[in-house]
């Protein structure tokens, strides 16, 4: 994880709308160096933890429906490179050529196991190798996929200085975002003209807020809110 000069970010980017955020991390250089040696050291004691949890999931995911035990989707990372992230499979397989990218309520795709998963957020534990890979980080922006980035508007684009997040402000406000999805006749459509601008100002928020103090303050939140479960 490195911040690139501003003349070396890709053409999209360098735009008066990024650059205010571009100056904020700059500024924070420190932490941004600091970062990727707290989330691989962070992610390591997780998984040393998590090993015995998480293989008993992945037996679970295999008895209770056909198909991998991961399931991996292109998301968008730092500098908008496209990057495989991992979750432990929570639908049927192949469940994307059979509906929206996105989730809704009820949505019958989801498997039993899944249900529960999704619930207390287990799901997202493979993303801990995605971390240590460098394709995301703890604290950031939730990856979307490439359709929804095509939407971004300019500002939007601001959220791709860092990569990718485990866990966010974002993703604390709209743990239950598929509640929302729920009576959508176009949850596609709907995600991108009354969600996503919403999630967005969420994530710039954090931007402006960019450090230490507030990584830890979100960990801390997320950690809260999925006990709170």
């Amino acid at each position: 994880m490195e911040l690139r000069q501003w003349n070396e970010l890709p053409d999209r980017m360098r735009t008066r709308e990024v650059r205010k955020y571009y100056n904020i991390i700059a500024q924070r250089r420190g932490w941004f160096r600091a970062k990727r040696v707290f989330d691989v050291i962070v992610s390591l004691i997780m998984l040393v933890f998590l090993a015995i949890p998480m293989a008993v999931i992945a037996a679970m995911i295999k008895l209770d429906s056909k198909g991998p035990v991961f399931f991996r989707q292109e998301r968008v990372t730092q500098y908008g490179r496209i990057f495989k992230i991992y979750k432990f499979r929570t639908m049927v397989n192949n469940a994307s050529c059979i509906g929206s990218q996105v989730t809704v309520a009820g949505d019958a795709r989801i498997t039993k196991v899944g249900k529960f998963l999704r619930k207390f957020r287990l799901d997202e534990f493979p993303q801990l190798f995605n971390i240590i890979a460098g394709d995301m980080t703890l604290v950031g922006t939730r990856p979307e996929v490439p359709k929804y980035v095509k939407h971004y508007t300019p500002e939007m684009y601001a959220t791709l200085l860092l990569p990718a997040g485990l866990t966010s402000r974002t993703s604390i406000a709209y743990k239950d975002e598929d509640k929302l999805l729920k009576d959508a006749k176009n949850a596609d459509k709907t995600y991108v003209e009354q969600i996503l601008p919403v999630k967005m100002q969420y994530n710039l928020e954090s931007l402006r807020k960019f450090g230490l103090v507030d990584d830890c303050s979100i960990l801390w939140n997320t950690f809260y809110s999925v006990i709170r479960k």
